[in-house]
């Protein structure tokens, strides 16, 4: 593979300059005793980010289009929910300790904290597509539509920690990410025993699961993602403490992320064969990869302490894929989307192998090992 230096000159100076700054608030005390020193973190995180895809594979095979927890239709088999519950739980375990890994092998690099969140927003869409599966579109399911936005509204709220930071030079990890992790996966092993049935009935009244759902998911966002973030910000400006006095340098990173979802959402609405119903998990696939390598473009940056580059190059060719699409140009809209979604993929995984190759040779590391280049 033909790699490119997307980490510019001031950006890796900016590197050697940094120090963790993160606040974090976790229910429990994770321990890594068991796991041995050799072991490198980013092999760990790795791991546990290949956990969550392989979910994402499992249930794109039994549930590809989002139908199978439907009534009148054939159900995941029960393995398969029981797999997702322990591949989830050890995602979530492997992302919580591969940081306490670095630290106790003395191996924490910068690297190693982009290369965990970079990784953590491409996750944001393969563990909201797995989750989806549990409701399904059906009649007491949640419509392809409403599952659009709600993904929406879970990746701005992940880059909600990344802009706080930008400004703040702080990273606050709230405590309510761990609830939530250890209740899906509780409840993909319930899903496993009691059956997809189970959530077709009312949880109170006429107000189903699936609303449950929707409502938890969109309630936390708006009533703790996005105020603490504001107060932090704010926090920061009545210190004197924030990174960039002028408003639009405070908010250039939602630049980008705002242009994503205007672009992506003219497709939705317009598009002349309703694209988000006939493929909805590779629209997902295409918008979640999209906005990872967005947001991994604003980690490199609020990490070297950079400025955030105004616009993303990958928008400008899918300004023209949504144009094609929308307008009727090419016929087969289905076969734009995956080429589209396919050049995507390999377009973040490209930056994604560059950027952590580059890092790499300029601290002198191996990314998936403990030993040094120049060592024997």
């Amino acid at each position: 593979m033909a790699l490119y230096e997307y980490v510019t000159q001031e950006q890796l100076a900016g590197f050697d300059k940094y120090k963790l700054a993160v606040t974090i608030c976790s229910l429990e005390k994770r321990s890594v005793k068991f796991l041995p020193t050799w072991l490198a973190p980013n092999l760990i995180t790795f791991t546990g980010f290949m956990f969550l895809v392989l979910n994402f594979l499992m249930l794109a095979f039994y549930d590809f289009d989002f139908t199978a927890s439907a009534a009148g239709h054939e159900h995941v088999p029960s393995w398969v929910w029981v797999a997702a519950g322990i591949f989830n739980f050890l995602a979530y375990t492997l992302d919580g300790v591969d940081g306490k890994q670095a630290r106790r092998t003395n191996s924490s690099t910068p690297l190693g904290e982009l290369f965990d969140h970079g990784l953590d927003s491409w996750a944001c869409i393969f563990f909201v597509a797995t989750v989806y599966s549990i409701f399904g579109r059906g009649e007491s399911g949640v419509g392809v539509a409403t599952l659009y936005y709600i993904l929406w509204v879970v990746l701005f709220s992940f880059i909600l920690s990344h802009w706080e930071k930008y400004n703040t030079g702080i990273l606050f990890l709230p405590w309510g990410y761990d609830i939530s992790q250890v209740t899906i996966s509780l409840v993909y092993l319930v899903t496993a025993v009691v059956g997809v049935e189970t959530w077709y009935q009312p949880v109170l009244f006429h107000f189903l699961y699936r609303d449950l759902f929707t409502f938890m998911i969109i309630a936390c966002s708006f009533t703790v993602t996005l105020p603490m973030s504001l107060y932090n910000v704010l926090k920061a400006y009545r210190s004197n403490t924030l990174k960039h006095s002028s408003l639009y340098e405070a908010f250039l990173p939602f630049l980008s992320p705002v242009l994503l979802f205007i672009l992506s959402t003219v497709w939705v609405v317009y598009s002349p064969s309703s694209i988000l119903e006939l493929q909805p998990r590779i629209f997902y696939l295409m918008v979640g990869t999209a906005f990872a390598n967005v947001t991994c473009k604003l980690i490199v940056c609020q990490m070297s302490n950079t400025r955030c580059q105004a616009l993303s190059w990958l928008l400008l060719p899918m300004l023209a894929v949504v144009s094609l699409a929308v307008t009727g140009v090419v016929a087969n809209e289905t076969l734009l989307l995956y080429l589209w979604t396919a050049t995507v993929i390999l377009a973040h995984i490209h930056y994604g192998v560059s950027v952590v190759q580059q890092l790499s040779n300029h601290f002198n590391i191996f990314a998936f090992s403990l030993k040094k280049p120049n060592s024997d």
